[in-house]
């Protein structure tokens, strides 16, 4: 059976459409929500005024047939007027319009379930292309925000479907097989940009291949001190993997074959103990003694949404963004906590 995860948006203009309406309403166990009215009353609201071409746009419907709903929403060009507006002017109407026009891959949706809902919050792109082949499970729940409604369902769909409920004109193309390489060529062909947020070191390579190959710029957030990696390969195709921690003639194909145990002193090549936060130090030791993986935080996972949707603002706007890697750490801002009086020179006392 065909899992859904896209919106159906219906046009009561449409012969067709209309027909498909007629046959949900004579269901009972369908719910029609209808609030029309005060979005075009938000709409007519907006300063500057909307143009006439969008006040008169046919409205659509959209159903959700996992929550047996249809919601009346504005068309299109209204939607997104109305629905982003407060973006402005943060990002501009201009801005907005580049981002739409954006292919962004999120490989991975456990810490890029955040990453991948906060790029359509924004409106940062036009279409996104989600890919992973596990299931949400109940240990999930500490930082992905599903529910257990989703429980034994792929992590890309329940994803996709909270997208599709924030936004039924986005495109969204899942693949819940997850990155492998059969379909990796088919799921990086077009993108801009390819966010990588999986655990195989082996899937990391590939998504690099791809990525390389392309000029497609990667950028990953590992969700522990806010450290985020940025890889222009849009800007220097010979970038080496990972930044070059591996080295520049490391031979990543050995990755295949590579015991779990043999990996271990590569990743942390890559992710430096020095560079980690003292408790995911500690944890690293505990994992599979008192801990059965590395721990990750709901408000880290957050975070990551936030800081790849700034770099993402950055690539789409051509602000300089150099290949490289930074870190936002919230604990140690906290500790230089200051009276705003006073300047960020003048720490408080026992901060």
């Amino acid at each position: 059976m065909t899992v859904q995860y896209r919106a159906q948006l219906l046009d009561e203009a449409v012969a067709e459409d209309m027909a498909e309406l007629t046959r949900l309403r004579a269901k009972p166990d369908i719910t029609f929500l209808d609030t029309l009215d005060t979005q075009r009353a938000g709409l007519g609201k907006l300063i500057p005024a909307a143009s006439a071409e969008i006040l008169e746009e046919n409205p659509r419907w959209a159903y959700y047939p996992w929550r047996a709903t249809a919601v009346a929403i504005l068309g299109p060009k209204g939607f997104e007027r109305l629905r982003l507006d407060r973006n402005r002017n943060k990002i501009t109407v201009e801005e907005q319009q580049h981002f739409r026009t954006l292919t962004i891959g999120v490989i991975g949706l456990s810490v890029g379930h955040a990453i991948a809902h906060t790029l359509a919050l924004e409106g940062l792109c036009g279409e996104l292309r989600l890919t992973d082949f596990d299931e949400i499970e109940l240990s999930n729940l500490n930082r992905i925000p599903a529910t257990l409604l989703d429980l034994d369902l792929n992590k890309a769909v329940v994803v996709a479907r909270r997208i599709a409920e924030l936004d039924p004109y986005l495109s969204l193309v899942v693949h819940t097989a997850g990155a492998t390489p059969d379909n990796i060529d088919e799921f990086s062909d077009g993108l801009d940009i390819m966010v990588e947020e999986c655990d195989s070191l082996d899937i990391k390579v590939l998504a690099r291949r791809a990525a390389s190959k392309r000029g497609i710029p990667i950028l990953m957030e590992t969700s522990d001190r806010g450290i985020l990696d940025v890889e222009r390969y849009d800007l220097d195709p010979d970038l080496p993997f990972f930044n070059g921690l591996l080295g520049d003639d490391f031979d990543f194909g050995a990755f295949a074959d590579m015991p779990t145990a043999e990996k271990v002193p590569h990743v942390l090549r890559i992710l430096p103990p020095s560079q980690l936060s003292s408790r995911m130090v500690a944890s690293m030791h505990e994992v599979g003694k008192t801990i059965s993986t590395w721990p990750q935080l709901g408000s880290d996972v957050q975070l990551g949404g936030a800081t790849v949707a700034a770099a993402v603002r950055r690539i789409g706007r051509g602000e300089p963004l150099e290949s490289g890697r930074t870190s936002v750490d919230l604990h140690t801002a906290l500790d230089r906590i200051a009276d705003p009086r006073l300047g960020e020179e003048h720490t408080l006392e026992g901060a």
